[in-house]
């Protein structure tokens, strides 16, 4: 199979998982969230997640841009590599914190439907809180197939598949841009 055929499908299938994690949080919305009061407490636990989170990726997203912008600057006339480093390194960051957006609004979500579903046993709280990681697993990985899959497609035609090494080298900003929102946002 050629290599883009193969990253088509490989893109297809991180579009799959995607579209799995979308029904499961549907699924999960769908859930009851309990009494007036746990729906309350549950609200505010959203709210105050979601602006941490805001917070934090505005202070990513200006370490992001600086580190991109040096890796670019400094990768540019390298043998196999070039500034295109740093749009991968961003793209890379992009869809680490889209998947840390998601992973937290189903989480928000999943946890007190979980714990509404606790009263009526463990087996349906277990169903509502697997139900909530599978979300944040399958948009980390959707995420991150789509992303890398979809530069690859990108870099292949502005450098052509005889110029791999280059292709490969450029690619590896994604990884550096998605680990530093990963690993900042801890």
């Amino acid at each position: 199979m050629e290599l883009q055929t193969m990253l088509w499908v490989i893109l297809a299938c991180g579009a799959l998982g995607l579209i799995f994690a979308a029904w499961r949080s549907g699924w999960i919305n769908k859930q009851d969230s309990g009494n007036d009061t746990m729906t309350r407490i549950a609200g505010y636990i959203r709210e105050g997640a979601m602006a941490f989170l805001g917070r934090e990726y505005r202070v990513l997203g200006a370490f992001v841009l600086v580190a991109a912008a040096a890796l670019a600057f400094s990768n540019r006339n390298l043998p196999h590599s070039s500034a295109l480093i740093g749009v991968s390194m961003i793209a890379g960051a992009l869809c680490s914190g889209l998947a840390g957006f998601f992973g937290m609004r189903v989480a928000t979500s999943a946890n007190v439907r979980t714990a509404a579903a606790a009263r009526g046993g463990l087996n349906p709280a277990l169903k509502v809180a697997f139900a909530g990681g599978a979300v944040m697993g399958f948009s980390v990985v959707g995420l991150g197939v789509v992303g890398l899959s979809g530069l690859a497609l990108i870099y292949l035609q502005v450098f052509g598949v005889e110029d791999l090494p280059k292709v490969v080298t450029v690619l590896t900003g994604f990884s550096f841009g998605a680990s530093s929102i990963a690993l900042f946002a801890r």
